[in-house]
């Protein structure tokens, strides 16, 4: 059974904002009250998903409703809500329906218009790089400060940046590109970064910035407005083993070709090294400056004319040659802005929206923290250093109070011991104990921040919290489903086969054809076929004379046609021989009927989706009863009658 066929059912209504606020209880199921407003709401939403007439009443579609309450309950009652696998899945689900309200907030819009307007402009610069990681000790966090701010006083005072680079710069490669970026614009960069050079004027050395990297000075040489994006066709030729001199001439000799008027891309499907590309004729996905890594590859194809192929240039990829393809506008805010959104979520800007959705939680709600160092540090052994250490009981560490959120959520430093245990494996290793237990507990932090997150939302926005409640009770529907009805019958072999056994008379095959039928789109071929069938001459013998080299004029195809099929004319006859051409859509048919096959019982096999499908109709049935004698549901008469009345008018 399809799971999201199943969910589509039973999610199909967004309860309004308002449901669980009307307090008219339309019914109870063991005193649990159900509300007129959910009612009202689900028989509006589904009513066109009812296939039976009889269950459009209120009163017959009441039935369909206390079913699937029924089905809720049990489900809740089986303990199916505490499911490893199902308790997985809903939170895979509502993080993302979540992701869409914590995004959906005036930090991620000024972040998008932020990157839509550095995208106007390039920066061309180059920097200094200190590496020291964000996880690093307080000594080497200090020491790697000192030597950056040591970097800059000497840039300021005028000595040669470049210089400086090849002395200093610990980014590999730097001293032989003299710290060269080359153009970039927003995204190309990691965001600290990017945040500093385009508050850097051009030709000034930058304030200290620190990235993932370590820290940066930069100095702006340049700044111009953004080219708009290109598409190119290259063909590459690698330098394979050093051995540049033969890479040249091969590019040399392809680019000759070209002269010569060879075509573009045939050649770059037959030469290129990058066979990405190649397979495409050379054609690259559309870039701008900034996005290649390959400031050369970049300068050659933005002084091309579209339609233009380049002599042979040299990048630290290979040797190309390039041809411009188009020039494309650059495309407003709103026409960017999903793509906008959907790059700062997935990067590195993501950390500045969940800085300010903790920092909202933190302002609102109020976080009250213990002191967690003292215990911890000598608690936890070296091993924590290997990522091998392992849960050692602290006493009293499931009483302790770690973490207060909002007066309603306790965390106790049971659950950060469990926290490190379980993410260790991904710390970065470094001299202090304390330094990783304070890197884990921001972590730690911040995922109970956002969990809290997620549960008030769900409390404080209806529509967020009715779309959850659906989501959630229809994956509870589908387990209880799949455990009480189809794997059930589906494992019941012998109740299946008994079932047959007692139904089989209703499962009939009508009068069959079995044959070899001849198709195409040329009725004067099919004739052909009909007369050649019809003087004797074999199926594949007819097929091999009307199809001609290449071409397929007839297929043939063993088939069983049932009486009344829809394919065939309603005076087609049940008789051996050829028969009459008949059309079917485009395609002209005949049929070689060698065997008449007549009406008889389905077999088990024939029809054995359709049976296990009856089956588990027949169990659910038994099964509902039962659950409707195990639950007291009572309908409250007066109040149903004033929902008949709302859904009328």
């Amino acid at each position: 059974m399809n799971k999201n066929v199943i969910l589509l059912v039973f999610l199909a209504t967004i309860f309004s904002a308002y449901a669980q606020k009307n307090k008219d209880v339309l019914m109870t199921i063991d005193g649990k009250p159900v509300y007129s407003q959910e009612f009202i709401n689900v028989y509006k939403k589904n009513l066109d998903l009812v296939k039976d007439e009889k269950q459009k009443s209120v009163d017959g579609y009441l039935d369909l409703f206390i079913d699937y309450k029924l089905k809720v309950t049990e489900a809740y009652a089986q303990g199916l809500d505490k499911d490893k696998v199902y308790k997985r899945e809903f939170e895979k689900y509502r993080d993302q329906l979540s992701r869409n309200y914590i995004y959906e907030t005036q930090v991620t819009e000024n972040l998008a218009l932020e990157a839509y307007e550095r995208s106007k402009e390039e920066i061309n610069a180059d920097h200094i790089l200190i590496k020291v990681g964000y996880d690093a000790s307080p000594q080497d966090t200090l020491t790697a400060y000192n030597k950056i701010s040591e970097a800059r006083a000497r840039a300021l005072s005028g000595e040669d940046f470049k210089k400086l680079v090849t002395e200093y710069s610990e980014e590999p490669g730097a001293a032989k590109r003299g710290g060269a970026l080359g153009y970039f614009t927003a995204f190309s960069m990691v965001y600290p970064f990017e945040n500093m050079a385009y508050k850097t004027k051009k030709g000034d050395i930058s304030q200290i910035v620190r990235s993932s990297f370590g820290y940066h000075i930069i100095s702006v040489n340049d700044r111009r407005p953004s080219s708009d994006p290109v598409i190119a066709s290259h063909i590459m030729i690698l330098i394979k083993d050093g051995n540049d001199i033969d890479a040249e001439k091969r590019i040399n000799e392809i680019y000759q070709l070209l002269e010569q008027g060879g075509d573009f891309s045939s050649l770059a499907k037959e030469f290129s090294d990058d066979k990405n590309s190649g397979a495409k004729g050379g054609l690259l996905k559309m870039f701008k400056r900034g996005q290649l890594r390959s400031t050369e590859f970049e300068d050659v194809v933005y002084k091309l004319e579209v339609g233009e192929i380049s002599k042979p240039v040299k990048t630290n990829f290979g040797w190309h040659v390039i041809r411009l393809e188009e020039h494309v506008p650059s495309k407003t805010y709103e026409e960017q802005k999903e793509d906008l959104l959907k790059r700062i979520e997935r990067g590195d800007r993501s950390k500045v929206i969940e800085s300010s959705v903790n920092k909202k939680i933190i302002d609102k709600y109020g976080v009250t923290l213990n002191d967690y160092m003292d215990d911890l540090k000598d608690h936890i052994s070296d091993d924590i250093f290997r990522r091998k250490w392992e849960l050692d009981t602290l006493k009293g560490a499931e009483n302790k109070l770690l973490l207060n959120i909002g007066g309603d959520k306790k965390i106790y430093f049971n659950d950060f011991l469990n926290f490190i245990v379980n993410n260790q494996s991904s710390i970065i290793l470094i001299d202090s104990k304390e330094q990783v237990i304070n890197n884990l507990y921001k972590l730690f932090e911040s995922k109970q921040l956002t969990e809290y997150f997620k549960m008030k939302l769900e409390e404080e926005n209806p529509e967020y919290g009715a779309v959850v409640q659906e989501y959630r009770d229809g994956l509870l529907i589908f387990d209880v489903m799949q455990k009480n009805i189809w794997k059930k019958a589906a494992n019941d072999t012998i109740g299946v086969r008994n079932f047959y056994n007692k139904v089989a008379s209703k499962y009939q095959w009508q009068n069959r054809v079995k044959g070899t039928e001849f198709s195409g789109s040329n009725k004067e071929i099919l004739e052909k076929a009909r007369k050649l069938l019809t003087n004797g001459m074999i199926s594949e013998k007819v097929k091999e004379s009307l199809n001609s080299g290449q071409k397929v004029n007839v297929l043939i195809t063993e088939r069983v046609y049932e009486s009344g099929d829809s394919n065939l004319p309603t005076d087609f006859k049940f008789e051996k021989g050829i028969s009459e051409i008949f059309k079917v859509g485009d395609s002209y048919r005949i049929l070689k009927i060698n065997e008449i096959l007549p009406a008889t019982q389905k077999t088990f096999d024939e029809v054995k989706g359709k049976i296990l499908n009856e089956y588990q109709g027949v169990i659910e049935k038994e099964w509902m009863n039962n659950l409707r004698k195990k639950y007291n549901v009572e309908v409250n008469k007066k109040q149903l009658k004033k929902v008949k009345k709302s859904i009328e008018k």
